[in-house]
This record gives C-alpha cells, structure tokens and sequence, in this order.
C-alpha cells in the first residue's frame, strides 16, 4: 500500500489542475507526434525508395563501356564501345561468386504486330536476365541458350508492349517485327512498373544479344554487362575482382570501364531521404525540447503553490525523499502521458498524410520504444529540479509560507 501511495498522491495532484496538465503536456505531445509522424513518413519513403532499387535486381553488379582518358579526351559510361561477349564469358568462367551473366546491347526502334507500331526498347540479353533482375515470366518461357548460339528469332516483351500491340490477345506465339525481321514472342515478362528513374520498366522486348547484334545492329560490342553475385556479402568482392580482370584483358592504363554494385545505388537513392529524416527529426526534437522546459517551469510553479502542503507534509513525518518521489512522479506522468498521446496522434497523422497523398508510411516498432522512453526521460530530467527543491525545504518556513 505503501508503494502506491506516491502515485495516487500525484495523480490528485495533477487531477486538482486537469487544464494546467494538459496544456503542460501539450508540449510533449506535439514533440513526439513529430517525431514519429516525421520517422514513418520518411522510413514509409526509403522503404519505397529501397523497393525500387530492388525491383532492378537482386545483388547486382553492373560493367559499363566507358570511363576512360585518350588524347587529353576524358569520357564517362557509355562514351566508347570498350565491352565485349569475350569479357562476359571471362567474368562468367573467372570470377568466383557469380551465378549469372547477361551481356546487353540497347537500342530504341519501331516495332510492328498487328498492324499496329510502337517505339520501345530493344534489349539483347542471354538466358539469365530475367534471373538477375529478379523477374518472373508471366506467361510462356524465357529464350534458350541455344535460342542465344542460333541466333534465333525470338522475343520476350514486357507488359506496355502487350498493352499496346495485342489488346485482349494472347500475344504468345505472335510476330513481332523489328526492322523487317519477324520475332516469334515467346513469353510475357510480369509487369514491374516504373523504376528509380522514373522509366516504365515494362516497355521493353528482350531478344538473344546475339540476334540483336548479328541481325539488328551488326555491331561487335556490348553496351554493358549485368552480372549477379551469389551473396549481398560477395558483391563488393565481386566487384574489385572484375575490375582487375577487365584490366588485366583490356591492358589499358586507365580503366576504359566502369563497375557499379546495387549497392552503390541504394546508397545515393537513400541519401536524400536520410537527409530529411535528420532534419525532420532535429526540428521535432525542438518540440520535445520546448515540451520539457514546460514540464519544469509548471512543476516549479507547483511546488511554489504547494509550499505549504509540503511543510505540513514534512511536520507530520514525511522525509525529503518522499516529497521528491511524489513530484518526480507527477513530472515523469505529464510526461509519459503526453508521450502516450503523442505517438497515437504521430500514426493517425501519419496514416492521414498516406491517405491525403498517396504517400507510403511505415513506423517502426524501435521508434515507438525511442519515444515511449525519452518521453519518460524528459519528465525525469525537467521534474528532477523541481522535486528536488520541494524536498530541499525547510517545514517550519514551509508552514509560514503565505
């Protein structure tokens, strides 16, 4: 019985005074409703971010033709054809965990079916591409490896080519011509949407790269090579062994290639979110902040109003512990009660804010425990002053106070 006491001391207390509490509260409120509410829109953002990051692969590293100086020239990716189906079968034979390859050659063109045309992307690819993207086959099959040494005439396509060209079809088993030469369509790719970059994934016809190469562009270099590595924890290794056997190959002095890993590109997609993650917080923590200073200036005022409550308190036996328990206690529940509120109010915000903008949100557990204590810890720290010079007084001045 004794143990409670405190408590329900400070809950007659604080309920003496409901408008004073809650407006002492309100700071506390607002502090951590920000913070969660800004933490669930900007994780429900990176989660976004990081979803499409996925969408273009799973542990992949990418070689691109270029990044090379020649004559005082200095050219980035793409800038010169310095790739080739040679450097592919190299990093396939060589390079330990890696567990598909794709060389790819890229042309936009005009295609035709059904008496209907549509420009879209033409990628060449070998067998493993849809592998390394992490990209089912919605309907048929994907293309053979000896599809891809026949150089034969046949094509995977994506789901805005089919929206396109075959509506209310079945486009399997239907031909498409790309520059005069008719593809068999062999299978439909599973519609992923747009990616990162803002590029409709879908719009796309995947060949055999030799086919595109020896029919549609005659040209003897790739533009990049996909490769995926067996691991998350093998890419970066991956990565530095291509690096020196396309060195190594190329014998050139400065590298006339580029190697990037997906987790390079997580990291510069996820960079601006962090940011505003930091920022968003800093300015919610100023609530918090503000909340606190509230938490003592009211508990100060308290204690100058109850002076002599504490001094008969004090001359009928009780210690300056117990008066520093009890408005402790009273500082510590303004404070875990507005941060009760607070996080309710931050999800409900943060739901609405998703459902105004269509923008995705997502708080985590950890954060609602972050502030469940530093809510608490708030109250602690701005309350400890307070309590401390409530049991700090003497009862015989305590009595005379007016």
């Amino acid at each position: 019985m004794k143990f409670f006491a405190p408590f329900k001391l400070a809950a007659r207390a604080l309920r003496r005074n409901k408008m004073r509490s809650l407006l002492t509260m309100l700071g506390v409120i607002i502090g951590v409703g920000s913070v969660i509410a800004s933490v669930s829109i900007t994780t429900g953002a990176s989660k976004q971010v990081e979803d499409k990051v996925a969408s273009l692969g799973q542990n992949v590293v990418t070689v691109f033709s270029g990044n090379f100086t020649s004559g005082g020239m200095r050219g980035g990716w793409g800038s010169a054809p310095t790739l080739t189906v040679e450097d592919t079968t190299a990093i396939k034979k060589e390079i330990a965990n890696v567990v598909a390859v794709s060389p790819e050659v890229r042309d936009r063109m005009q295609i035709l079916a059904n008496g209907l045309n549509w420009n879209t992307q033409i990628q060449g690819e070998s067998p493993d591409y849809p592998q390394i993207r992490d990209w089912d086959i919605a309907d048929g099959v994907m293309f053979t490896d000896g599809d891809v040494r026949s150089l034969a005439k046949v094509a995977v396509i994506g789901k805005t080519v089919v929206d396109q060209l075959f509506i209310n079809q079945d486009p399997v088993g239907q031909t498409l011509i790309i520059r005069n030469i008719p593809f068999k369509i062999v299978g439909v790719l599973e519609a992923k949407g747009f990616n990162l970059f803002g590029q409709d994934q879908d719009d796309i016809v995947i060949i055999p790269y030799t086919s595109h190469m020896r029919r549609i562009t005659k040209r003897t270099f790739v533009n990049s090579i996909m490769v995926q590595a067996a691991s998350k924890d093998t890419i970066t290794q991956v990565q530095d062994d291509i690096t020196t056997l396309l060195r190594d190959r190329h014998k050139s002095v400065e590298p006339d290639f580029t190697v990037r890993t997906q987790l390079e590109l997580m990291a510069m997609a996820t960079s601006t979110t962090k940011i505003m993650a930091v920022l968003l917080g800093a300015i919610a923590s100023v609530s918090l902040i503000v909340g606190g200073i509230g938490i003592m200036n009211i508990m100060l005022v308290s204690v100058t109003e109850r002076t002599r409550e504490i001094g008969i308190r004090m001359a009928v036996g009780a210690r300056g512990r117990d008066i520093l328990i009890q408005f402790l206690i009273e500082a510590v529940t303004l404070s875990a009660v507005g941060g009760i509120i607070g996080i309710a109010l931050g999800m409900g915000a943060a739901k609405i804010t998703s459902h105004l903008t269509g923008w995705p949100t997502l708080t985590p557990y950890a954060w609602i425990a972050i502030a469940c204590v530093s809510s608490a810890a708030i109250g602690i720290v701005s309350g400890f002053y307070p309590a401390w010079k409530a049991s700090r007084l003497d009862p015989i001045e305590a009595l005379r106070y007016e």
